[in-house]
């Protein structure tokens, strides 16, 4: 502060800023502890009483409705709390791992992007969004990019929905007890292969071989003739 003259609020607020603490919007002084955020601003916790019983509050305060109450009346009137902010949630709460949640505080545990009532999915105890799950932890379809949630088609080194596996050609659905030939990293089924023409279905041949060679099938694919 050398060389300035500053009154009492103003060296204060510097004081503060030094210390990188905040100042109580009510006494104007350097607030050592916790402070209490009320309505966005810091003050002293014991400024204020609880609304309810009317002790002198700390800085475990919880506001309510434009009130403040003290951490065990606040409990006692069962208002649900955050589990991301640790506030009193007065809207529109979610229910979601085991927790409550504001809505915009129920995020994905990766990109930290509110779900906004959008589908979430649970990994140990995290929730993430369908993109970063998939990425992470889930088999993904082939065909529709989506987190496959029943059986899974497991065929040409790829996953798939059973009701997305199938001929690329003609769609027509395959299990793995049909033969299909891969063809652009992709199944085609006995009838449309059938109709590629001879120099075609000589070079999957050699595809196949080569293939075989390599590593033991996963799928029962039909091998070109």
């Amino acid at each position: 502060m050398t060389g300035r003259h500053l009154c009492r609020p103003c060296h204060n607020r510097e004081k503060a800023k030094d210390l990188g603490k905040y100042i109580c919007q009510r006494c104007h002084l350097v607030i050592d502890e916790q402070p209490l955020m009320f309505r966005n601003d810091a003050h002293h916790p014991d400024h204020f009483s609880c609304t309810h019983c009317g002790k002198e509050l700390t800085a475990e305060a919880r506001e309510l409705k434009g009130e403040l109450y003290c951490l065990p009346c606040h409990d006692k009137m069962g208002v649900p709390i955050c589990g991301a902010c640790r506030r009193p949630i007065e809207g529109r709460v979610v229910n979601a791992l085991g927790k409550q949640w504001h809505v915009e505080h129920f995020v994905c545990a990766k990109c930290e992007k509110p779900f906004l009532g959008h589908r979430h999915y649970e990994k140990k105890g995290l929730a993430y969004c369908e993109t970063h799950y998939n990425q992470l932890f889930g088999d993904v379809c082939y065909t529709c990019s989506h987190v496959i949630e029943g059986d899974v088609v497991s065929a040409l080194n790829k996953a798939w929905c059973v009701h997305c596996f199938s001929c690329s050609t003609c769609n027509s659905r395959l299990t793995l007890k049909n033969k299909f030939v891969e063809f652009d990293m992709k199944p085609v089924c006995k009838r449309c292969y059938e109709k590629f023409p001879l120099e075609l279905k000589k070079r999957l041949k050699k595809l196949s071989e080569l293939a075989a060679r390599r590593a033991q099938p996963k799928s029962a694919g039909l091998q070109p003739a």
